[in-house]
């Protein structure tokens, strides 16, 4: 694995041309995705300003050029009409160099359009002359051109009452009201998690510290909170968030977590009353950072992009020098009491050609490079092998226990196994039986759809040449699609 020096991530990029070898290294991959969003160098993590305008979906992510590290990160821009398909449109906030605000990275945010222009607020992540941090909450504006304006001054910087760790504003909108709030992931002092909330009339000014963000029985909950957000869906206020450096039951060690609330915002008293306990957003191995899109005008769903990827891990593509890619985007409804994610309607459109299953002397069926399997179950235990060899050896499996109730997704049966320490293993108990699975196949990712979305298991997978077959076991009914790309994987800087 490579070591990186401080001077080697934080590197600023003057010429696209400079990346253009590590474009055609990486570009012939046997892991670049068909139909996800994926980095075009370096490394891609979290969605950023998701946004619909000018009637398309405008979506950034951070992206550190140079490899698959957490170095001098930007944001990239792609667009999209229908959610589907993406056309990317390079690099639209670069650090600014010397003294700037963001001299070391444009960190996250989100994004809203005021008129014909998008505002997108961001973290600038600054260090002086001896790598002090200070986070500061900054403005930018993007025109119908694409050139990004930068407000010459920070909007605020960081609150003195708590740590430097604060990051990701953003901008929330409630209807009926006359006034904007910005949620900020921060840390006490004392090192536990928390949301720090700002208030203004104008989007563009007089952003004002209102307080924090108050959630009763929840005051000790891991001790940094990214990514927050309060989204209105069917009725209810859902609290998303990332609690870092906890562990969760069933998670095995893994430190990062991506979860939310259902319960009633009084942004009066700044008070956010949960109905119920804390739930992980995604039951898998590699989701994080959910961004729900702004500048949705339904309010029974939100749609919801994340980052396939967690903190503090390595993925096997690092030494290949990129990392990182999106999941699909998912419609969020609130159903009993939890959020329901399902595949957009539109992503049918990905369909190219429905294939009959042959299955070889081994009760093996040859898996696509990319494919959609939906499998409708009856009641009974259910046993699906994927990226196994030909003789249904080894993979990823997915087994429904009747008798318990339990989904279970294991991927230690892979040859290239990694981020052991996280676990291999993770389950989710279902409040019927198993009785409908959509599931989406990439060259290195799975994602698993489960009873209409009661419950979602992403994850990155990794299959030698010899695991691209699958076994299918139980009173079940498949269907198989292959699936056409999503993305053009293009030199675009």
């Amino acid at each position: 694995m490579k070591e990186w020096t401080r001077e080697e991530k934080y590197r600023y990029l003057k010429d696209p041309q400079e990346l253009k070898g590590l474009y055609d290294q990486i570009s012939k991959s046997a892991y670049r995705q068909t139909f996800h969003n994926q980095a075009v160098t370096g490394l891609m993590n979290d969605p950023n300003g998701f946004v619909w305008h000018d009637n398309k979906w405008h979506l950034f992510y951070q992206w550190c050029p140079w490899g698959a590290v957490h170095g001098l990160k930007h944001w990239y821009h792609i667009i999209s009409k229908d959610l589907v398909t993406w056309r990317n449109l390079g690099v639209c906030l670069l650090p600014d160099q010397e003294d700037g605000y963001d001299n070391r990275g444009v960190y996250s945010g989100s994004a809203m359009p005021i008129g014909d222009k998008i505002y997108l607020y961001y973290t600038g992540n600054h260090r002086n002359e001896n790598w002090v941090r200070h986070a500061y909450t900054c403005l930018a504006r993007l025109g119908n051109d694409g050139w990004p304006e930068k407000y010459p001054l920070p909007l605020f910087g960081a609150n003195p009452d708590y740590t430097e760790h604060q990051r990701d504003p953003k901008i929330i909108c409630m209807p009926g009201m006359d006034i904007y709030y910005m949620l900020i992931g921060a840390q006490t002092k004392d090192h536990h998690g928390c949301c720090l909330v700002y208030s203004s009339h104008d989007l563009q000014h007089g952003w004002q510290f209102a307080g924090e963000l108050k959630v009763p029985g929840y005051e000790n909950f891991g001790d940094m909170w990214e990514c927050p957000s309060i989204e209105y869906i069917g009725g209810k206020d859902v609290l998303l968030f990332c609690p870092q450096h906890m562990t969760l039951p069933g998670r095995g060690q893994s430190q990062n977590h991506n979860g939310y609330f259902i319960g009633h915002m009084d942004w009066y008293s700044l008070t956010f009353t949960p109905e119920g306990q804390f739930h992980v957003l995604d039951f898998g191995f590699d989701s994080y950072a959910a961004a729900c899109a702004n500048n949705l005008q339904e309010a029974d769903k939100a749609v919801l992009i994340a980052w396939m990827g967690v903190p503090d891990v390595s993925y096997p593509t690092d030494e290949e020098n990129w990392a990182g890619c999106l999941t699909l985007p998912r419609e969020l409804t609130v159903r009993n009491r939890r959020l329901v994610q399902q595949p957009l309607p539109e992503l049918k459109k990905l369909r190219d050609e429905r294939i009959s299953l042959t299955w070889n002397e081994f009760g093996c069926y040859e898996l696509p490079r990319a494919a959609e399997v939906e499998i409708d179950c009856r009641k009974g235990d259910v046993n699906l092998k994927f990226f196994t060899n030909e003789k249904g050896e080894g993979g990823l499996s997915i087994v429904y226990d009747d008798a318990t109730g339990y989904i279970t997704v294991d991927r230690s049966g892979m040859t290239i196994t990694f981020n052991e320490q996280e676990g291999s293993s993770r389950q989710r108990h279902l409040d019927q039986y198993l009785n409908h699975l959509r599931i989406f196949i990439d060259s290195s990712s799975i994602e698993i759809f489960v009873n209409d979305g009661a419950a979602v298991f992403t994850s990155r997978v990794f299959p030698t040449p010899e695991e691209h077959y699958m076994v299918i076991e139980g009173d079940v009914f498949e269907r198989l699609w292959t699936l056409k790309p999503a993305v053009k994987d293009e030199f675009l800087i």
